[in-house]
């Protein structure tokens, strides 16, 4: 299997306006890359008792202990099989890191704040509060994420409270 050792840029000037791209299915997301830390090939979860079904568990990721958060049933989409190509993209939001388990990674992309829109039709009543904008690719759109959200909304600050720092 591959692995996608990737350390990505710290430089705040040179990430600006730049995301990752990751599919789920048919569908493109993006993450802005200042969020990203690295990415890796799948490797072994342990599961841990008493997690939001969307949590997978935990690895070992060079001594330190990460968390994992399958992006899939995150969104509550269908499951899939983790193959060749399925990866975790480690992110970094307000002090916590966990590992984003993902089909597979596209492309680092640039999207000018122009061409961005923002989601807050999504945002009313819970739904689509993971969705930070719409980025206007070409003839395509994005979906960008909001890395805060994803990690702490709902489950994951529970998860955190329940084992204390586990994200």
């Amino acid at each position: 299997m591959a692995s996608y050792d990737h350390q990505v840029a710290s430089d705040d000037n040179t990430q600006e306006g730049k995301y990752l791209t990751f599919a789920l299915g048919k569908e493109t997301y993006a993450l802005e890359i200042c969020y990203v830390t690295e990415i890796i090939g799948i490797q072994e979860i342990t599961p841990i008792p008493d997690m939001p079904d969307y949590v997978c568990g935990v690895i070992n990721l060079r001594g330190k202990v990460l968390p994992v958060m399958d992006a899939r049933k995150r969104f509550k989409m269908p499951e899939r099989h983790y193959d060749a190509r399925t990866c975790i993209v480690v992110i970094h939001a307000s002090e916590s890191t966990i590992g984003l388990v993902v089909d597979t990674v596209n492309e680092v992309l640039e999207i000018s704040a122009d061409m961005v829109d923002k989601a807050a039709q999504f945002n009313s009543n819970k739904k689509g509060r993971f969705i930070k904008g719409l980025g206007k690719v070409n003839n395509q759109v994005k979906i960008i994420l909001n890395a805060e959200t994803l990690i702490f909304d709902q489950g994951m600050e529970k998860a955190a409270d329940r084992e204390g720092s586990i994200v």
